[in-house]
């Protein structure tokens, strides 16, 4: 009955609702003005003309009073505090018109019974709307019975407030929290019991909850990952709220549900940055970004206008992708009232001329070359280009920032440089050699080179990979089961850089430490159970399958940060410097031209035999996979009758 009787309240129009709750009221009232007579008298109370005469100009008064004060604009499903604090404001002056009533017309009225009156009404009227509240919560369930029981981890003020948005919503039914507080243990939160976490496992069977979410937005990420780890075990979906700075901005946020953030498995909270070294290289300064449209060169941006730098030029030969990092960093200065002013640049790293006019024309101060190739297969199928870019490209910016007086050049490295045996980190090693060589003849500007693994959610990252084979079902696929990465966060690797290049002095090459190596294969195990599923087996033939395809050219088990072990610490717990084998200028620039020969002619093994001669360690484990070299099976050089040597295919 009462379910039918909430189904139809449902369903009424919303102006009927309220004519419902004006009446309800009225009646309410009336009985409460009866009731405190009668109370007071000790005998059921037959209303005098004179107290009819109240009732009739106290109860219309008192439901315009209710009206005046959004009473009747609340949606009694939605009610709080404030809500009840307007009920006790609406019968407080009720009460206030009848007293005033009683006396106009000269009627018998105690002076107990205004406050027995005040006390019903409050009761009646506010306890009314709080039993309908709460019937509505109660058989939300059954009303609606394709909402989906979950539970809350966490019962502190972020998981009350998902679990009353919840209740309301359409999709999900909350059935419990689960929180590590033992002061919280076999309370009721909302409505709702809180277990210990060790009782999912019961809640699991009891309750058929598929999904639990993470309401603990002012954890750490080691307290986050520890919690994962314990989820993992289970045959749920981990799902979480948004951090609470999102929420302060948007608190309807709350209902906004993602999957978890790898950051959360890999368990290692960010050290704060130094700001003095943050705003050495980028307060008040002319900052230029290449590769501005990329994972780390968009964040460089990012943190360059948080920082204060006077102008900021953003280089990219992406036009959609400078399109999208200017626009975005627009909306962050009109978010922040930031000052500086955004220079798009479309341009490409190779074009000496063209780069050293725009640094001449800005008055650029600090350059921050992340213009490279980096994905590892696709460089390898483009050898000359992928040359052309990391090589050529850092040292034509770096030959146009020393003519333009540019005070400091930082190069963003990678722990693929670090005995490569890919195109990819040969290249960036041989870029390390150039700024090395260029260092000790150009010293008007300091050039330092920071070496680090991979960043979660860059464009070649592994993650938004598997979040979206497991969301397609399967298969996930991983090259190797034995294959490790270093991982960090986008903000965490921008921040170090700029806080490396700061400490730089010229010519040094810094490591960010990465923290523990990640083998990839657990990594897509953990997100595979965390999403929900399980890892395709005889136990689990339902489950999602991990298919392993091998290692692509060029791909390497694991990665280092150091060639030697001639490393040393600086005054920033994760940053480290290394002593590598650098070149002088002369046998640099030899190489180079060595290699520029072998690019403008189109020889990949010309190519690789440069690679090889230079003192990089590179130790190729395939042959070259040049798709337009494989194609032709060779490229034939001929002389033309000026004299000029050209290439032609083979055939």
């Amino acid at each position: 009955m009462i379910k039918n009787g909430l189904i139809w309240f449902f369903n009424i129009p919303r102006e009927y609702k309220r004519v419902l709750s004006v009446v309800g009221d009225s009646l309410l009232l009336s009985f409460a003005l009866w009731a405190a007579l009668s109370l007071r008298y000790d005998a059921l109370y037959v209303f005098s003309p004179e107290h009819l005469l109240i009732l009739a100009g106290v109860i219309p008064l008192t439901i315009m009073v209710f009206a005046r004060i959004g009473l009747y604009r609340a949606v009694i499903r939605f009610m709080g505090h404030q809500a009840i604090a307007s009920v006790f404001w609406g019968v407080l002056a009720s009460t206030l018109l009848l007293v005033a009533a009683s006396f106009l017309v000269q009627a018998d009225m105690p002076r107990s019974v205004p406050l027995i009156y005040w006390t019903l009404a409050m009761v009646l009227t506010g306890g009314s709307r709080m039993a309908i509240r709460s019937a509505i919560h109660l058989f939300g369930r059954k009303i609606r019975p394709d909402k989906e029981p979950v539970v809350i981890y966490g019962a502190g003020a972020a998981g009350c407030q998902l679990a009353t948005a919840l209740m309301t919503g359409p999709e999900f039914h909350p059935v419990a929290f689960l929180d590590d507080d033992s002061a919280k243990l076999r309370t009721i939160v909302k409505g709702l019991p809180v277990h210990s976490p060790a009782e999912l496992g019961q809640l699991i069977e009891n309750r058929k909850v598929q999904r639990v979410l993470l309401a603990i937005s002012n954890a750490s990420h080691v307290q986050r990952s520890l919690i994962l780890r314990f989820l993992e075990d289970f045959p749920v979906k981990v799902q979480t709220i948004p951090g609470m700075a999102d929420l302060v901005k948007n608190p309807e946020a709350i209902t906004q549900l993602r999957d978890i953030d790898v950051e959360d498995l890999l368990g290692r909270d960010p050290v704060p940055p130094k700001d003095h070294l943050l705003e050495k290289s980028t307060r008040n300064k002319v900052v230029l970004v290449s590769g501005a449209g990329g994972s780390i060169g968009s964040e460089l941006c990012r943190q360059a206008v948080q920082q204060g730098a006077a102008r900021l030029v953003m280089v990219d030969v992406s036009e959609f992708a400078l399109y999208e990092v200017d626009k975005e960093l627009r909306r962050l200065i009109e978010q922040t009232g930031s000052q500086t002013e955004l220079l798009p640049v479309m341009g490409s790293v190779q074009k000496e001329h063209r780069m050293e006019v725009v640094m001449r024309s800005y008055g650029v101060q600090v350059v921050y070359h992340a213009a490279a190739y980096k994905h590892v297969p696709l460089v390898e199928q483009n050898v000359v280009e992928g040359v052309r870019n990391n090589v050529f490209g850092t040292w034509f910016v770096a030959e146009a920032a020393i003519r333009a007086g540019v005070e400091s050049f930082v190069l963003v490295s990678t722990d693929k440089a670090v005995r490569p045996t890919n195109v990819m980190g040969a290249s960036k090693r041989f870029a390390e050699l150039v700024l090395q060589g260029i260092s000790n003849r150009a010293p008007g500007t300091r050039f330092t080179m920071v070496r680090f693994g991979n960043v979660l959610g860059s464009s070649g990252s592994v993650v938004p990979l598997f979040r979206q084979q497991i969301r397609e079902g399967g298969p996930v696929t991983v090259t190797h089961p034995e294959v490790i990465r270093y991982f960090m966060t986008i903000p965490e690797a921008a921040s170090l850089v700029i806080q490396a290049g700061a400490m730089g002095r010229g010519g040094e090459v810094f490591l960010l430490d990465m923290g523990q190596p990640v083998r990839i294969a657990d990594l897509a195990r953990k997100m595979i159970r965390l999403m929900g599923h399980e890892v395709r087996t005889a136990e689990h033939p339902e489950g999602i399958d991990l298919v392993y395809t091998g290692l692509r050219p060029g791909e390497k088990l694991y990665e280092e940060l150091l060639v030697g072990d001639n490393s040393e610490t600086t005054s920033h717990p994760r940053i480290m410097k290394a002593h590598e084998e650098s070149l002088d200028w002369a046998a640099t620039h030899s190489l180079l031209t060595s290699l520029d020969r072998a690019c403008h002619h189109f020889d990949c093994n010309a190519v690789r035999d440069v690679l090889l001669r230079a003192p990089l360690a590179y130790q190729p484990e395939s042959d070259c996979a040049d798709l337009v070299w494989k194609e032709t099976g060779q490229v034939q050089l001929f002389v033309d009758d000026d004299g000029e040597v050209g290439t032609k295919l083979a055939g």
